[in-house]
């Protein structure tokens, strides 16, 4: 077996909006096997898939009882502080919302959070201490 993970799903409140939200932002489409209410986006070595948040809960057979914080956060690693700042201010344009703005961080990076359309957060950052492989990849 080799570890990895080939889909993130998120719940979406609104789902159309999300879904542009990450294709504008990350300059992709959506894959032509997105259907119905399941979007699929392709991203480097991960396939991101929204769902209707309470769609996504009745398929895990749990209730929908999620608040404002969904206890994760997907997380952007830009090259430079700069591209961090170009990345947060596209974010903005796309149709994110301010969680908290790019700042120096305590473990000595610089990172900064959005909220997509559906209130997923999505950290970007840039961490001096994580190298990226030639595929862009992190080398940790």
């Amino acid at each position: 077996m080799q570890p990895r993970l080939h889909l993130i799903t998120l719940g979406a409140r609104d789902l159309e909006g999300t879904a542009q939200f990450y294709e504008k932002l990350f300059g992709i489409r959506r894959s032509d096997k997105s259907q119905g209410d399941v979007i699929f986006l392709r991203l480097q070595g991960l396939v991101l898939s929204l769902f209707p948040l309470h769609e996504l809960a009745a398929d895990a057979g749990i209730k929908n009882d999620c608040g404002e914080f969904r206890g994760f956060s997907l997380a952007h690693n830009a090259t430079s502080e700069a591209e961090v700042d170009q990345l947060y201010g596209a974010a903005l344009r796309c149709g994110g919302t301010v969680v908290k703005k790019p700042e120096k961080a305590f473990w000595g990076g610089y990172s900064g959070y959005v909220a997509d359309p559906s209130g997923n957060l999505l950290e970007i950052a840039h961490n001096p201490f994580f190298p990226f492989t030639e595929a862009g990849e992190l080398n940790i």
